[in-house]
């Protein structure tokens, strides 16, 4: 295909040759002058306005080209916004942050007994997520929850991401659970700095990967419990927030999203260090308030 440099070349090129035979002509005959200077004249129009209309193509490409860079500078800002607005709590990720309360060491060793567990035991009740999971006072399981052959898979200071690797990696095993139970996201607002969107899609990952590692359990998805004392805490609207995007993901048939955050708050919305002494982690009284409010739940979803 030619371009239009091309053609304008050829044209050019044609033109020089057409005035060389001209040139030879008006040598054999001298009548031939006047026409030859009339086409002369003719070609010269033709080739100023053809290098007007060339001139004024390039311009146009110019432009094009100036406002494509503008467009795919803009699409590239939007998906770079866009990008950053994933969540990292979406990601399997492994503990690699040490800290003063557990060492990546001790995470590793409670994974691998987790996956011990998965791989040999049968577990009908699976309990999975963070500290606040791992947490449950000993005499409150063993009374509530032991007798209905469940499983603790909590693991302090995990997020979502924390999470969804250790399902990858070994803590589905052999189990066939009848029923999970679920509370996970708290740290992708206090160790990861999330937002309530970016938490609420790692925990509806989280669901998701439980659901495909075990399709035909039910799901009893815990709203985060509120933390911090007081009620007007920027930290409970962000837990609100977070609790009415994943409230979504109950459908009441696989999946059945519970709060039972409000029977831990004091009637002005506040929470009172006898309930969580660090207002985050219940101590043994606030566990018994929470296990007096699922376990009704736990059995009929047993039913």
């Amino acid at each position: 295909m030619q371009t239009p440099m091309t053609r304008f070349a050829k044209t050019v090129s044609k033109s020089i040759n057409n005035k060389m035979r001209h040139k030879r002509d008006f040598q054999k005959t001298h009548s031939l002058r006047y026409l030859c200077l009339i086409a002369q004249m003719a070609m010269m129009v033709i080739f100023n306005f053809t290098a007007g209309i060339f001139a004024m193509y390039l311009y146009s490409r110019s432009i094009i080209r100036a406002a494509s860079i503008i467009a795919l500078s803009a699409l590239c800002h939007m998906s770079y916004a866009q990008t950053a607005q994933v969540s990292a709590g979406t990601t399997p990720t492994k503990r690699t942050t040490e800290y003063s309360w557990m060492s990546v060491a001790t995470w590793d060793r409670m994974h691998a007994e987790d996956v011990l567990v998965a791989e040999h035991d049968q577990v009908d009740v699976l309990f999975v997520g963070d500290s606040i999971t791992a947490g449950w006072d000993w005499q409150i399981w063993e009374k509530n929850f032991k007798p209905l052959n469940a499983a603790n898979f909590g693991i302090g200071g995990d997020g979502t991401a924390n999470l969804l690797w250790r399902l990858q990696h070994g803590t589905i095993g052999q189990l066939q659970p009848k029923l999970i139970v679920l509370l996970i996201g708290v740290n992708n607002f206090g160790l990861y700095n999330e937002t309530p969107e970016q938490a609420a899609a790692g925990v509806t990952g989280v669901v998701k990967q439980l659901q495909l590692a075990w399709p035909h359990s039910k799901i009893l998805l815990n709203a985060v419990l509120p933390f911090e004392e007081k009620a007007d805490s920027p930290k409970r609207a962000m837990v609100t927030k977070l609790n009415s995007i994943i409230a979504k993901l109950g459908d009441d048939k696989h999946i059945f999203f519970k709060n039972y955050g409000a029977a831990l708050l004091q009637k002005d919305g506040s929470i009172s260090p006898e309930i969580m002494a660090d207002f985050l982690h219940p101590t043994p009284k606030g566990y018994q308030i929470w296990a007096d409010a699922m376990l009704p739940d736990i059995k009929q979803l047993l039913q």
